[in-house]
């Protein structure tokens, strides 16, 4: 599986961006996908998990309330709409597919990464 996030840009503090990871090469309808994000000097964070069916989804408690994830199998398409931002949510954001749902915020448990999309919010 390729993945592709796409979507970052820098914004205003309070204000809003969707993310979307879009993959190719195989079906995605089989894989659990989530975004984790890194900042400058900083350790990777889990940011926000789907299911595959999208029946469950899993949040950092720094991001709920403000970020949704959702997903699209037709359209190969995971979103990560992201309101209320912060600047402490500046950082790099990453989408990954994974298959067993126990590891959702634990990265080493990912099959597959995408390239980063970097999202700067100024204060």
């Amino acid at each position: 599986v390729q993945l592709q996030a796409s979507g970052g840009g820098l914004v205003q503090a309070g204000g809003s961006l969707r993310l979307s990871c879009t993959a190719s090469g195989q079906s995605i309808s089989r894989y659990h996908m989530g975004w984790f994000r890194q900042a400058p000097g900083k350790d990777d964070e889990f940011v926000a998990a789907i299911f595959w069916s999208g029946d469950s989804t899993s949040y950092a408690t720094s991001v709920k309330g403000r970020f949704t994830i959702a997903r699209d199998n037709a359209k190969q398409t995971v979103y990560l709409q992201m309101n209320g931002l912060k600047p402490e949510d500046t950082a790099a954001y990453y989408c990954g597919a994974f298959m067993s749902w126990t590891l959702a915020d634990y990265r080493p448990g990912y099959d597959y990464w995408g390239q980063g999309t970097q999202v700067t919010v100024s204060s």
